[in-house]
C-alpha cells in the first residue's frame, strides 16, 4: 500500500477498517483529562469493557452456591479450564487436545522443561536467542544448574551479526547444527521482547529435529499478536502469558501448548498435581498418579477461576473479531508506524531514531522498537507528558506496539505528529 503521512488517509484507513467498532469494547486510560494513545498492548493490554461483568458473575456464584459452585454455578468451575481449548486453538494453530490453561509464564516454562529438557553428559545443551526475556533467561540458567553443568558452557546465546540488531536465520540454523548431537533442547521467543524481531518458528522446529533435539517456544510476546500454526509447524511445546495481546488482566492466568505426539505419551516425566489426573478417578484420590492423556495431564491445580474468567472475556472479543482479521490489521497497523518513522527521519538534519524491528512484514508482530541516538529517556517521558503510552527500556530503545483490536491508524498519526514536535 502507498501510505500518506496525513490526517486525512489516516482517517480514510479507519473508516475502512472493518474492525474498528471494537475499540468501543475497551477501557482507555485518561491523562489530562485526555484519552491516551496506548501503545503498550506489547507490555499490559486494555481492559475489555466486559471483563468486570464476567468477573463479578463468578463473585455473585461464589456468594450464591459456596463450594457447590463448582458444579452449579453459571460456568461450573470443575471443568473451567476446559472452557478455552477451542478458542485458544486458533490463536495458537494447534488442536484443542493440545492446548491447556493454567498457571503463569515462567511457571509454565519450568514445568514443561521438566519434560523437554532431559540432558545427559553428552547431550546436554540449550540453544536460545541472545537477549531473551531475563525470566527466559533465569529459568535456562537454573535448569541447567540444577542438572548439574554450568551455564557458560551448556547455553549457547545466538546473537544479531556485527553492527546489526536482527539474529539472522542462517546463524540459528547453522548455531544448532553445529552443536549438533550436543543440543538437547532449542528454546526461543516467537517474537523477541526487545526488538520485535519475529522469528521463523518451523525452520528452527525443523533444525532442531535434524539434531534430535526438542524445540520450544516462549510465546508471550506472539500470542494474540502473529500468526501461529504451532501444531502444523511440528512444534514440541509452547508456552505464553495472557496479559499483553491476550487482555486477560495483570498476572494473568498463563498458556501451554503441547503437541499430540508427547501429550498423549502420559509416560513422559512431569511434575504432577492432582488436577492432572485421570478425570473418571480422580476423586478416588489413590496413590500413584495416571496422566490425562492431553495437554490438561500437566496440570497441578484446579481452576484460578476469576483470572479465568478475565481471560475467557478477551477470548470471546477475539472470537468475535476473527484471528484472520486481525492479523490483517496488524500488518497494516505496523506498516503504517514503520512508515511514519521512516518520514519523520527523512525531515530531520540528522537522523534521531534507528528502528530496530525487521521492516518485513514476515519478520515482526504489532511491535516496533525505537532506538533513540540522543535523549531518548527525555524524549520518552515527554511523550508520557503528551498523552503517548509507550515503553522504555534500557539503554535507549522506545517500544511502540499498536495493536489491531483497539488501536487507530489515526492514533499512528498522531504519534508521529507528536514525537516530531518533541524532536523539534
Amino acid at each position: 500500500m502507498n501510505f500518506q503521512n496525513t490526517l486525512a488517509f489516516a482517517k480514510q484507513l479507519d473508516e475502512q477498517d472493518e474492525l474498528k467498532q471494537f475499540r468501543e469494547l475497551f477501557y482507555f486510560p485518561i491523562i489530562n483529562g485526555k484519552e491516551v494513545i496506548y501503545f503498550t498492548g506489547n507490555s499490559l493490554g486494555l481492559q475489555p469493557k466486559t471483563t468486570q461483568d464476567y468477573v463479578v458473575d463468578e463473585l455473585e456464584d461464589w456468594a450464591t452456591f459456596g463450594v457447590e459452585g463448582h458444579f452449579h454455578a453459571r460456568k461450573p468451575w470443575m471443568p473451567y479450564h476446559e472452557i478455552f481449548p477451542r478458542q485458544l486453538s486458533k490463536i495458537i494453530g494447534c488442536k484443542e487436545n493440545e492446548v491447556v490453561v493454567m498457571n503463569s509464564l515462567t511457571v509454565n516454562l519450568h514445568l514443561l522443561m521438566v519434560t523437554f529438557y532431559k540432558p545427559t553428559k553428552h547431550r546436554y545443551k540449550i540453544i536460545c536467542e541472545a537477549k531473551a526475556f531475563p525470566s527466559d533467561q533465569y529459568a535456562l540458567e537454573s535448569q541447567v544448574k540444577y542438572h548439574g553443568f554450568a551455564p557458560e558452557d551448556a547455553i549457547i546465546e545466538v546473537k544479531p551479526g556485527e553492527g546489526e540488531h536482527s539474529i539472522r536465520q542462517e546463524d540459528i540454523i547453522a548455531a544448532i547444527k553445529q552443536s549438533n548431537n550436543q543440543t538437547a533442547l532449542v528454546l526461543f521467543g516467537g517474537v523477541n521482547y526487545y526488538t520485535g524481531q519475529l522469528f521463523d518458528m518451523k525452520s528452527i522446529t525443523e533444525a532442531a529435529h535434524s539434531v534430535g533435539a526438542y524445540a520450544g517456544f516462549d510465546l508471550a510476546h506472539a500470542a494474540g499478536n502473529v500468526e501461529l500454526h504451532m501444531h502444523d509447524w511440528d512444534v514440541d511445546f509452547a508456552c505464553w502469558c495472557s496479559y499483553k495481546y491476550l487482555n486477560s488482566g495483570p498476572g494473568g492466568v498463563g498458556g501451554v501448548y503441547i503437541h499430540e505426539r508427547h501429550a498423549s505419551n502420559t509416560e513422559l516425566p512431569r511434575f504432577a498435581g492432582w488436577w492432572g489426573y485421570t478425570k473418571e478417578t480422580r476423586f478416588k484420590m489413590d496413590k500413584g498418579f495416571e496422566a490425562i492423556p492431553t495437554a490438561e495431564g500437566w496440570q497441578l491445580s484446579n481452576a484460578p477461576v476469576l483470572s479465568m474468567a478475565a481471560h475467557k472475556a478477551s477470548l470471546d472479543i477475539f472470537d468475535e473479531a476473527g484471528i484472520d482479521k486481525l492479523h490483517t490489521k496488524r500488518r497494516l497497523l505496523s506498516g503504517y508506524l514503520h512508515y511514519i518513522l521512516n518520514d519523520l527521519n527523512s525531515r530531520q538534519k540528522e537522523k534521531l531514531i534507528e528502528i530496530i524491528t525487521p521492516a518485513d512484514d514476515n519478520a515482526r508482530g504489532c511491535q516496533v522498537s525505537m532506538l533513540m541516538l540522543k535523549e531518548g529517556k527525555k524524549i520518552f517521558d515527554e511523550l508520557t507528558r503528551q498523552g503517548v503510552i509507550a515503553d522504555w527500556r534500557e539503554p535507549n530503545v522506545i517500544r511502540v506496539a499498536p495493536v489491531p483490536l483497539y488501536n487507530s491508524f489515526e492514533d499512528i498519526y498522531r504519534f508521529g505528529e507528536i514525537i516530531s514536535s518533541i524532536l523539534k
